[in-house]
């Protein structure tokens, strides 16, 4: 089994007496699609931006590619290869696919005062990138706003990819989505992986996770309660985990077991 690209050990984070995560070790190898399943308030968004950049472990240690790494800001982690889809997708609709594609990193053509955006290559790029992840777009110039759910988040993976992710962190990438899309993202989520890259699955969706994930770990209460790979744990086991299942029996045992 090859090395992980990215190792989080023991990670802690404190906000003041808030304990958000305590003590979380996480890791993604290359190919690979690690789900971290929990419940709302388990420690995934925080999670997710200590991992990204945006928050500095208050204890612990991440090793990117066997190095020890500190990123100051999510600069610092994109220019590792670790890229985040948030659910937001930092799309602005009216705009082109093209545009929202580059969004800052355009390429360009001429020098000097002659310097200029290079339309028609970043259209080609654009066309050529979405096809490869499954989208054939009618028109590069297609406002994004135009695309379904599951088209803008294909467009925000294949930007993140082109750009040189080895790490992709997708964060809820189905949860507004209908079954369709939802289908049309998990399949492009099996071709980044066939490309290599490292996939973190974050998710509330225990059979979401289940048609993609090849490890999965729980976060409850910002710890984490295991990690099973495929084959090892079922869904009833998960969803029981994430809801944690000494509360859910109580609860069920008030209820007169009709939960």
């Amino acid at each position: 089994m090859s090395d992980p690209i990215i190792h989080m050990d023991s990670i802690k984070k404190h906000f003041g007496n808030v304990i958000a995560l305590n003590g979380v070790t996480f890791d993604v190898r290359p190919g690979e699609c690690h789900c971290l399943l929990g419940d709302n308030g388990a420690g995934k968004s925080t999670f997710i931006k200590t991992m990204s950049g945006v928050h500095k472990p208050t204890e612990g240690s991440i090793n990117f590619e066997g190095k020890p790494l500190s990123f100051n800001s999510p600069r610092d982690a994109m220019e590792a290869g670790i890229a985040t889809v948030f659910q937001d997708l930092a799309m602005i609709p009216l705009m082109s696919v093209t545009r929202n594609f580059f969004m800052g990193r355009e390429p360009t053509k001429g020098r000097g005062p002659f310097k200029r955006f290079d339309l028609e290559a970043a259209n080609q790029i654009t066309m050529d990138e979405m096809r490869k992840m499954g989208i054939n777009l009618r028109a590069p110039d297609q406002a994004v706003g135009t695309l379904s759910g599951g088209e803008r988040q294909t467009v925000a993976i294949a930007r993140a990819v082109y750009f040189g992710a080895k790490v992709l962190i997708l964060d809820e990438p189905t949860s507004a989505l209908g079954v369709r899309q939802t289908s049309n993202v998990l399949a492009t989520i099996a071709r980044v992986r066939s490309q290599g890259v490292g996939v973190v699955f974050i998710s509330h969706n225990v059979r979401h996770a289940l048609a993609v994930g090849d490890r999965f770990t729980v976060l409850n209460r910002g710890q984490t309660l295991g990690t099973a790979k495929k084959g090892e744990i079922d869904a009833s086991e998960l969803q029981d985990l994430m809801a944690g299942g000494q509360e859910l029996a109580k609860l069920e045992g008030s209820l007169g077991g009709t939960v």
